[in-house]
């Protein structure tokens, strides 16, 4: 029997196999999917993390294979482009396809045990703990389990009832691109009508683009613009958005783009019928402010120094004391980006208090290192 099931390799997962395994608990770690792969989420990870991915023994490799530091906070929307002042680090990317590879080897080599590729197809209390059967008929116990699957997966054991479709829904697209002209060490925040979005350098030269966009807004913009959902999506963007026209003028698409959805950001439970939930299952904010990837793997260095402790009850209270807030302020600038009207008031704002920029960065939970 392993003391730990974790369901899920990703940021989340991965981390917290590798935190478990080198404190010297047995851990199994299954994930369905083969690494190396893409994903539609950002790659930012901000400063705060970075005492979760030394703990992880990983902090110096992230550093070297990620982009430059991210400098300054910005604000693209209509011709507005506005930064954030004074010069601090406020973190780096790496793109999914290295950081999920990066943090699963290093728990391998604390000692899980790799289930890949393998799905959980069922999971059944026990009187000391659990067990499951794998996709590939192996049987696996163990006393606790972790789901870290992610919340954009709307199969398997873990899953919800999706709710009906609504034209308020989110989808979320990404690609790389390549010769942008994106000024150095800035990751602007993308505000236009019925999205939001980002830009940041990451690894390898390349620049991502990140957004969300509602399902009628996306409607509008394939009518307007024709072509596939993401080409319309990206010509919406830099009809809007003056500086995502000015950074993409003579750049060139890396890769393809990936899209997912519908998304749906906002709490959920942390712990049911005994199981323990982390990363985006556990809470999800809006993408708007950049912090999916840091806060899964945040809520896995809190929820494994509480095993270890053996204070797994203070888990929920202690996760939605330091993430709740920022799921909310999230869900606060969504809705200023994506609507006209707060969206002028916003950017008079910035405009005149461009301070306001790394003011909202501290409240979705950056804290930046001076240079």
């Amino acid at each position: 029997m392993f003391d730990a099931l974790i369901v899920g390799a990703g940021p989340a997962g991965s981390t917290a196999a590798r935190l478990l395994a080198q404190a010297g608990w047995s851990v199994a770690l299954v994930e369905k999917t083969d690494f190396p792969r893409r994903k539609v989420c950002g790659e930012f990870i901000s400063a705060p993390t970075m005492p979760v991915l030394e703990a992880c023994g990983v902090a110096e490799a992230f550093v070297a294979a990620a982009g430059p530091p991210v400098t300054y906070i910005g604000l693209y929307a209509g011709q507005t482009m506005q930064s954030s002042p004074g010069e601090q680090v406020w973190g780096r990317a790496l793109g999914r396809e290295h950081l999920d590879t990066l943090l699963r080897d290093a728990a391998v080599r604390a000692g899980a045990c790799l289930f890949q590729p393998a799905e959980l197809m069922s999971l059944e209390r026990t009187p000391d703990g659990y067990r499951c059967k794998l996709d590939n008929d192996i049987a696996i116990a163990a006393r606790i389990v972790i789901a870290a699957c992610g919340s954009w997966n709307g199969k398997g054991v873990f899953a919800a009832a999706a709710p009906e479709s609504r034209p308020s829904d989110l989808f979320a697209f990404k690609a790389h691109f390549r010769h942008t002209a994106l000024p150095d060490g800035l990751m602007p925040l993308l505000a236009f009508r019925g999205g939001y979005g980002g830009m940041v350098h990451t690894d390898d030269g390349r620049t991502s683009l990140s957004c969300c966009i509602r399902r009628d807004t996306l409607a509008h913009a394939r009518s307007r613009h024709g072509g596939k959902a993401a080409e319309a999506v990206l010509a919406h963007i830099r009809a809007a958005t003056a500086g995502v026209e000015r950074a993409l003028g003579g750049a060139q698409l890396s890769d393809s783009f990936l899209s997912t959805g519908p998304i749906r950001p906002g709490i959920r439970p942390r712990v049911r019928d005994g199981i323990f939930f982390t990363g985006n299952i556990a809470g999800e904010a809006h993408p708007v402010i950049a912090e999916g990837i840091s806060m899964a793997i945040q809520s896995s260095g809190l929820l494994t120094r509480l095993l270890i402790a053996g204070r797994p009850q203070a888990y929920a209270a202690e996760w939605h004391r330091r993430f709740a807030p920022r799921i909310h302020a999230a869900t606060l600038f969504a809705h200023l980006a994506m609507r006209d009207d707060t969206r002028a008031v916003s950017l008079a704002v910035v405009r005149r208090f461009p301070a306001l920029l790394a003011w909202g960065a501290r409240l979705s939970g950056k804290a930046p290192i001076s240079t």
